[in-house]
């Protein structure tokens, strides 16, 4: 097992209960998106409709990735450098790099 399946399964970050439903809430929203546009396959929808839908989706993942990262750095990332862990800006990298794909 790496150190970052690891890592995924041992950290965890504390959210308020108010940042989880905004998140949650977003979540929910792309999922519906989601939802309608396999509806649209299913229904044979015109090609250019479905595709101006995926991109729609594309763009609320991008502004959720936006959000969870702001508040990734102003807090995890922020605390871990404070608290000497530089290995934290390593992990920004590649997660920076994964999200530029």
């Amino acid at each position: 097992m790496s150190d970052q399946t690891t890592c995924c399964c041992t950290r965890s970050t504390h959210r308020s209960p108010e940042e989880k439903k905004k998140l949650i809430n977003r979540m929910k929203r792309i999922e519906g998106q989601v939802r309608g546009i396999i509806k649209m396959v299913e229904n044979d929808t015109y090609c250019n409709d479905i595709l101006i839908q995926s991109a729609a989706v594309n763009a609320a993942i991008n502004a959720f990735n936006r959000e969870l990262l702001s508040a990734h750095i102003h807090t995890c990332v922020t605390r871990d450098i404070r608290e000497g862990k530089d290995e934290t800006v390593d992990e920004l990298m590649t997660t920076l790099q994964k999200l530029m794909k």
